[in-house]
């Protein structure tokens, strides 16, 4: 087995997303969860780009890595939490957690194989990965331009009912004054 440099890549970026996957799990603060989860993303996105896919990349980066810890940072500090510790969990659930892993893991090992021997029998077509920018966005405003504004309708939906809730909180905390 000779390991390249795409090897020793994928497996870096591979470990890294597993570590912080698995610290986002077992740290305590929130903060240092947050942070766990911006390095699983980074490393995430850095597996799109060793996949050709630098479009979905960078929305890795400029959207989860970026936007999404913004707001649960904001989120975690402007919300009130009652500091309450739950129960230690038991040794079995850690048990069936582990094995719950490790059935995935092999299933997901088995879909791989199964894939590797049918791409061997069958030839990717090598344009696969040029212009894959300009594909998605030909298909998204093309075929996809209903679901495309759904989506941006069900966004500005709930930013909507977001502002809605947050002013009807102000509302009780002004009543109860």
């Amino acid at each position: 087995m000779t390991f390249s440099g795409e090897l020793l890549a994928f497996m870096s970026l591979a470990l890294v997303a597993v570590i912080g996957g698995v610290l986002l799990l077992n740290l305590s603060k929130v903060v240092h969860m947050v942070v766990a989860l911006v390095f699983t993303f980074l490393s995430i996105a850095g597996l799109y780009v060793m996949l050709s896919a630098e479009f979905i990349a960078a929305v890795q980066v400029l959207i989860y890595s970026g936007a999404i810890t913004i707001i649960m940072l904001f989120g975690i500090m402007l919300t009130r939490h009652d500091d309450t510790s739950e129960p230690e969990e038991g040794k079995w659930r850690k048990l069936f957690l582990f094995l719950g892993v490790l059935g995935f893991a092999f299933a997901v090992y088995i879909g791989i194989y199964n894939l590797e021997i049918k791409s061997a029998q069958n030839v990717v077509p090598s344009t696969l990965h040029e212009n894959n920018t300009e594909q998605i966005g030909i298909a998204l405003f093309s075929e996809f331009v209903i679901p495309f504004e759904l989506t941006s309708v069900l966004l500005l939906v709930a930013l909507i009912g977001s502002i809605i809730l947050a002013k009807k909180d102000d509302e009780e905390e002004a009543n109860k004054e």
